[in-house]
Formats: structure tokens, sequence, C-alpha cells
């Protein structure tokens, strides 16, 4: 069983949703970086996702852009961030760890090779934002052969038709896009999001995490009543670029992550 399938498990049995987190990987710093990543768990994270750094990232707002042209300036590359999980696993070895970002950086290393290269360093899945499902098969049977989870990505537009060519190769979680756009910049409304849950849920068995747009623990708990797990990245990402050069810029993430655990704890009580 995978890390993602048995902590999902354990969230069932517990009666609650999982509290998901983006950060990208060496942002502001690798160092600092590091820290934050180190703490996500005690604050109450459930599954983290950490962002390849990439110079194009085109489905992402301002916030998580201005985090990769961060990260980069920093030194951020393909090998830091595996070394980033690499070092996380030397203290944990349960909590879930999924590489989201793009394509290219991954057809440049090799994709069967990266797929050896992350499982090594303990990684758990990927999202592969700009991966269509007729591309995956470059790439989804190297994952599969080492043991990684190929996490899909669903949208307000993604509908009947589309859904089962989209989860065809799908494991780990599906993660739900609430909003037509790139991330941080608009929110949708719980309704909406409990109709797209509903479909998504006749075509899959697999849990469903909902993502874009969920700043506040209120909306992250409103989420975490109508899906498997909520998705919180551009918040945490700005409240990181805010606090840059204080001892806050590791403090202050950590924070705010405890409040929206919190709100996804108490949300089906």
């Amino acid at each position: 069983m995978s890390r993602i399938e048995k902590r999902f498990q354990t969230l069932k049995a517990e009666g609650r949703a999982a509290l998901v987190t983006f950060i990208t990987a060496g942002d502001p710093d690798i160092g600092t970086c590091q820290k934050i990543l180190d703490r996500l768990p005690a604050a109450g994270v459930d599954l983290i996702e950490l962002g390849m750094p990439f110079t194009d990232p085109m489905a992402d707002g301002p916030s998580i852009q201005l985090a990769a042209q961060r990260a980069l300036a920093a030194g951020a590359t393909m090998t830091s961030t595996l070394d980033m999980v690499a070092a996380f696993r030397k203290t944990d070895t349960e909590t879930p760890i999924v590489l989201m970002g793009y394509y290219n950086p991954i057809h440049t290393w090799g994709p069967e090779r990266f797929a050896a290269d992350a499982a090594q360093a303990g990684v758990d899945g990927l999202i592969i934002v700009d991966l269509p499902p007729e591309e995956a098969n470059e790439l989804v049977p190297h994952l599969r052969a080492v043991g990684l989870d190929f996490i899909v990505l669903t949208t307000p537009t993604t509908d009947d038709v589309r859904l089962p060519a989209v989860l065809a190769n799908a494991s780990g979680f599906v993660y739900y896009v609430s909003i037509a756009g790139v991330t941080g910049t608009a929110s949708a409304s719980e309704s909406a999001i409990e109709d797209a849950v509903q479909r998504i849920r006749r075509h899959t068995n697999l849990p469903i995490c909902v993502g874009f747009g969920i700043r506040t623990p209120a909306q992250a708990a409103g989420v975490a009543r109508l899906a498997e797990g909520a998705v919180v990245g551009s918040a945490i990402v700005q409240t990181i670029a805010d606090t840059i050069g204080t001892p806050a810029t590791i403090t202050a993430p950590l924070a705010l992550v405890e409040e929206l655990a919190a709100g996804v704890r108490a949300a089906r009580r």
C-alpha cells in the first residue's frame, strides 16, 4: 500500500478530510524552504505538494510564478528538489509528498530515470499540469514500475465525455481544479464544488481533493465537508513572500497552516 493510499484510509477511519498544502521547492531559498517543509506535518499537513521550480509555470498565478522565480534565482534545480525530499525522509517516513509541476524538466531528465530517482528520494506521486492523457503513456509506465502515483487534474470544463480519458491513468487521488483559470485568482462556490465532486465520484472511487482559490480556514473547512481533501497553495506561498528576510518567513506560513488544519479537522464535527 502506498503512503498516499494509507493516509487516505487513515483519514477516512478518522472521519475527516486531508489538508494538502503546496510550497515551491527552494522558495525563498533552499535552506529556508527545507525548514518549512520539515515542519509542515507537525503544523497539521496530511499531504504535501512540492512544486518543481520551472521557468514557465503557465497554470500558476502571480504568487506561485514569483515563487518559482525566487527559487530558481536562489539556485533551485530538479536535483535540489529531490535532495529536499530525501532530507525530509530522514525524519518523516509517513507523510506523502507529491511533486507538482510541468513536464519539460522531466522530459529533459528522462522519464524512466526521473521516476526511479524520485522514488529513491522518497517521492510518492506526481502531478504534471501540462501532460495530457493522450501523452501520459510516455511517463506513467515508468511511475507504475517504481510504485509512484500519477495524480490527474480535472476542471470545471472536464465533462462526462472527457472524464474517463482523464481518469484512465489516475491513481493516488484526483485533483479537482475548482476554477477555470490560474492559481490564486478566484474561488468557486461550495455549491459548484459539491456538484463537481459528485459528478467526478460517478467516474472514480479515488479520493478527490479540491484546490485553486482556497485561502482561509473557513474555505478549507467548506471543502473538507464535500471532498476528501482541501488543497491550499497560493495563500501559503504569498505568506512566505510577504515575510522574506524576517524570522516570520518560517513561522508565518506554518501558523497559517495550523489555522487551516484546525478548520479542516473541525469541518465534519
